[in-house]
């Protein structure tokens, strides 16, 4: 997590500081890389479309961040985490939900922002519940 805050630090706003992340791609990433690639494929562009009808942009890989005050989507320079670029920002007002659900090796993200869903994945090592959580606690404290 420490490699996540840091390299996200120059793209926050004055006082902002990261609660909690993880590494996600769009969902059907792992299905396109395990040879379903047109399925895996029509996966990936539902979760883009989906982010991008809410207004909000994704990355492959992508840090998935909750703030203070807005989730943020970073571009990564790895699955180990290493923050690049910011491509998408939505104040918590804007975020519906996010929930987890467990799937095979990984996990399953639903992120809702202004009433349009889209999927991420995850390993199942990722701290998924922490940064719904996270998101929970932030957005009831505004």
């Amino acid at each position: 997590m420490t490699k996540i805050t840091e390299g996200a630090e120059p793209f926050l706003e004055d006082g902002e500081e990261v609660l909690a992340a993880l590494v996600a791609r769009p969902r059907g990433w792992t299905q396109s890389m395990a040879g379903s690639g047109m399925l895996g494929a029509a996966q990936q562009g539902k979760a883009r479309n989906g982010a991008e009808a809410a207004g909000f942009q994704l990355a492959s890989p992508m840090v998935l961040a909750v703030t203070q005050r807005r989730l943020l989507s970073f571009k990564a320079a790895s699955a180990r985490g290493k923050v690049e670029e910011l491509v998408g920002a939505a104040p918590h007002a804007d975020v519906d939900a996010i929930e987890i659900k467990r799937l095979l090796l990984g996990k399953v993200v639903t992120v809702t922002v202004r009433g349009v869903p889209f999927k991420l994945e995850v390993n199942a090592k990722a701290d998924a519940k922490g940064v719904a959580d996270a998101f929970d606690r932030a957005k009831a404290g505004a």
